[in-house]
């Protein structure tokens, strides 16, 4: 799942920039030296230039609220998992909403090239990246992927604008270590090594770049996608496309012997982020991830039939693997005998008014039932469905 949003590929390739920021073999703080290398520092800031360019780029190309501003009237809303403050965000006016957009895309589209215009524009990068992304972590549940862009950014200051950061007495050692010197013109077999590690990075993190770069200047841009093999220099983007309107799996079982009574009382199952209870507040859990929640968002507006997984999901409910019953907030059916059916329903939810009727009686959510999202299951009507993809039987507990 991750892969969609291209979280780890992000994670991925920057982990691996870092393993070139440590010494050779040495654990000193600051070793003697050994610098960091500009082109490791210049690796890091092509990351977060891609970053941020290939999220603006897509946005542009993608959906035409982008285009006409609107974007930000649906985001807080329809995000993947909301948080407290989206509820109140999302009733922002809508000049807010228009400024939101507009600094959006400054951010994305502009400020990148900042890292071009010198030391001081380069702080100013950093920084102005920082803070959308501490933004960005305040108004919705995006797991680490914020806290993920931040690391890259912070090749855009040097020792002078983060010296205040750390004690005078590491900063009187590495003024001492940039001054010129007979010991400093020595060059040790590890600063050779690491010297020849460093260009033959820069080397391949070029060529890798060619087809990003030709992707970046696509019409067809594609986001969240890899050139190569090691993964290491990737294309990203996110939410070039937003969706209008909220929608929600809500699975439900029942001890009826017949799931098509209408006296069969359905329990709802409850996940521990995403919207379900109405009653319930939005979660503030980044930068942990649900990825359950996360899934269940993508599935809500598509079929289950392009998301099997979740009939997988519901063989293991009506068995009631405690594994599986781990990642859900709620089991009705918690010391009971299990469900003997399970059922997907699609529901449309949207924030309530701040202080209006609903919100007044505690609901947060308001939600209209659109359908069944997939019919009522039974653990032994779904021997066949599981044996058909060689995926284990559950066996109840």
């Amino acid at each position: 799942m991750l892969d969609r949003s291209g979280w780890e590929s992000q994670l991925l390739e920057t982990g691996f920039l870092g393993i070139f920021l440590c010494p050779l073999w040495s654990l000193s703080r600051l070793p003697q030296g050994s610098p960091p290398s500009r082109i490791v520092i210049w690796s890091f800031r092509w990351l977060i230039f891609r970053i941020m360019l290939g999220a603006g780029l897509i946005k542009i190309r993608g959906d035409r609220c982008w285009r006409e501003l609107t974007c930000m009237d649906y985001h807080y809303e329809t995000q993947p998992v909301p948080n407290p403050l989206s509820y109140f965000m999302h009733r922002s006016p809508w000049w807010f909403h228009r400024l939101e957009t507009l600094v959006n895309h400054f951010v994305e589209l502009l400020v990148p090239f900042f890292l071009l215009l010198g030391r001081r524009m380069s702080i100013l990068h950093g920084l102005l990246q920082i803070l959308f992304q501490v933004l960005l972590i305040i108004s919705g549940n995006l797991s680490f992927l914020n806290w993920l862009t931040m690391v890259p950014s912070l090749a855009c200051f040097d020792d002078a604008s983060l010296g205040l950061l750390f004690g005078s007495r590491l900063r009187e050692r590495a003024a001492r270590l940039q001054r010129p010197g007979e010991e400093g013109r020595r060059i040790s077999l590890g600063s050779c090594v690491r010297r020849l590690l460093n260009v033959s990075l820069g080397l391949l993190i070029t060529y890798l770049s060619i087809p990003v770069i030709l992707n970046l200047l696509s019409s067809r841009q594609v986001m969240n996608s890899s050139f190569n093999p090691l993964r290491i220099v990737n294309t990203y983007g996110a939410f070039g496309s937003i969706t209008k309107e909220r929608t929600e799996v809500i699975l439900q079982g029942t001890s009826s012997l017949d799931p098509n009574d209408p006296t069969a009382v359905w329990e709802e199952f409850e996940f521990k982020c995403k919207p379900g209870d109405l009653r319930r507040r939005p979660c503030l859990i980044s930068p942990y991830h649900y990825r359950l929640d996360w899934l269940m968002w993508f599935a809500a507006f598509q079929t289950y039939e392009q998301n099997e997984w979740i009939i997988h999901l519901a063989g293991k409910l009506l068995a009631q693997e405690e594994e599986t019953l781990s990642l859900l907030a709620t089991n009705p059916f918690a010391g009971r005998d299990p469900p003997r059916w399970v059922r997907g329903e699609h529901f449309r939810y949207k924030f309530s008014q701040p202080w209006g009727k609903h919100a007044s009686d505690g609901k947060w959510w308001i939600r209209k039932r659109i359908g069944p999202y997939f019919p009522p299951v039974s653990l032994q009507g779904l021997r066949k469905f599981f044996e058909d993809r060689n995926w284990p039987y559950p066996v109840k507990d």
